[in-house]
């Protein structure tokens, strides 16, 4: 595709998440690599400033570089569809939807894709008699989570039910609702997705108890990758093919990760992200440097997908 498409690109990044230090990290790595290849590169901080102050007449294009809450969730992507500026990444519902750990999980059930066993509770109506009742179909460990954060954040793992109450009320402070999971064991094996094929699987073994914000961003975390993933080639086929699946399934656009765990001959769907990491330690560049696409050429692909009405 011809790169006079676009010429001036706004990156967004930074923002008010839990992720703002990564998307910072995401961001610089992104304009630099822009830059690289030739575009005019403005950058743009939710943080300090509205989305409304976004000047349409001096931009062709935004690459979104945000993680978490308001960047991933499809308050921005609104935004930009507003404005009727052409942005990367997915869209509006998609992004919702596949921020929403129970609306993502029910549309995988839906489409047969397989997920953990989970239950979601509202703060008001979290009370042991009723997690009594709902923990009857899961068996411990359980896992505990916002159900729209992302990076890990807040993530409790929990092997009896006297932890489970304690680090829920301890969530229930900051988060309205939360989902309870089954906790799966096995190899951890994370899927991108590039404009709807797939690009490659990636495993991961933390030295951490499981793949948590530190293991993620921080190289003292000292987590292993493995590209790509220890699995026979019908099983890496297999999981390439539900990734691309989940991502058709949620109705994403440009670039996702997909994260699974494999466990008894089975892969099970935890999540997609729909804004995956572009930092030197994040996996989605490094799968596609395993397949021969250098950083820079990565993020003008997920440049040249911009659109509007995603």
């Amino acid at each position: 595709m011809n790169k006079k498409k676009f010429k001036n690109v706004l990156v967004v990044l930074g923002g008010n998440s839990g992720e703002r230090a990564v998307s910072l990290d995401s961001g610089r790595a992104c304009i630099k690599a822009l830059k690289n290849k030739g575009y005019n590169v403005s950058t743009f901080d939710p943080k300090y400033k509205n989305f409304n102050l976004i000047n349409p007449q001096k931009i062709d294009v935004i690459f979104n570089a945000l993680h978490g809450k308001f960047g991933e969730d499809g308050i921005a992507q609104s935004y930009f569809e507003y404005l009727k500026i052409p942005y990367t990444h997915s869209g509006v519902v998609s992004s919702y939807n596949a921020m929403n750990k129970i609306i993502s999980k029910d549309i995988f059930i839906k489409n047969r894709i397989t997920t953990p066993k989970f239950f979601s509770i509202e703060k008001k109506n979290f009370n042991i008699q009723n997690l009594k009742k709902k923990m009857k179909k899961i068996k411990f460990p359980i896992v505990i989570k916002p159900t729209d954060e992302g990076s890990s954040l807040g993530v409790k793992i929990c092997k009896n039910r006297n932890a489970l109450i304690k680090d829920a009320r301890k969530l229930y402070k900051s988060y309205n609702q939360l989902i309870f999971e089954k906790y799966i064991n096995g190899q951890e094996i994370q899927v991108a997705i590039i404009n709807g094929r797939p690009l490659g699987a990636i495993e991961l073994i933390p030295k951490r108890f499981f793949y948590d914000y530190k293991a993620k961003y921080t190289k003292g975390a000292k987590t292993k990758h493995i590209m790509p993933a220890r699995l026979n080639k019908k099983k890496y086929k297999e999981v390439l093919n539900i990734a691309q699946k989940a991502h058709k399934v949620l109705g994403c656009r440009g670039v996702t990760r997909s994260d699974f765990k494999f466990y008894n001959n089975k892969f099970n769907i935890l999540e997609i992200n729909t804004q995956p990491g572009m930092t030197n330690l994040s996996l989605v560049p490094e799968i596609a440097e395993y397949k021969g696409i250098s950083f820079d050429n990565l993020i003008e692909k997920i440049l040249l997908d911009a659109s509007i009405n995603r």
